[in-house]
């Protein structure tokens, strides 16, 4: 397995962001998103993410590229955390849409690895909407390492 950093400089970033909103992200989408970091542990990250009207479809709803933009970056930012010295990029994202969130509600968004391998980790996220705890989402993806 590829070697990680013992002092994990990218987890503690993140970890300082809890209760805080995430404007000085390494991801330019992620600091338009706007989460609020909840949880930071090494494999997954807790964020939630106000709905705001430009993130919602001609009917209000949360557009499905949105959802699939929160999935990709928090499971891209997991990995990112884990220190390792290597380059993982996404080659696939599979998603299913259960429920629809609107303008004004909280969504919370969880990640957490499936398996991590040399080569590729699978990750999975799970969007809930928070007022209900009702899970609106669900991705799954392959990261890539690339040297």
């Amino acid at each position: 397995m590829e070697h990680e950093s013992n002092t994990n400089d990218r987890l503690k970033v993140f970890q300082s962001f809890i209760g805080k909103e995430v404007k000085d992200s390494p991801s330019n989408f992620m600091n338009w998103l706007m989460p609020t970091v909840i949880s930071a542990e090494k494999g997954s990250l807790h964020c939630s993410y106000v709905v705001r009207k430009e993130m919602t479809n001609p009917y209000g709803i949360l557009h499905g590229g949105i959802t699939a933009g929160i999935i990709d970056d928090l499971i891209g930012a997991t990995v990112f955390t884990l220190g390792l010295k290597n380059v993982y990029t996404t080659v696939n994202n599979n998603i299913d849409y259960f429920a629809p969130a609107r303008e004004g509600d909280l969504i919370t968004a969880k990640t957490s690895i499936i398996k991590q391998g040399r080569t590729i980790i699978n990750l999975q996220c799970e969007v809930f909407l928070d007022s209900k705890n009702r899970l609106i989402a669900r991705g799954y993806s392959n990261m890539l390492n690339v040297g």
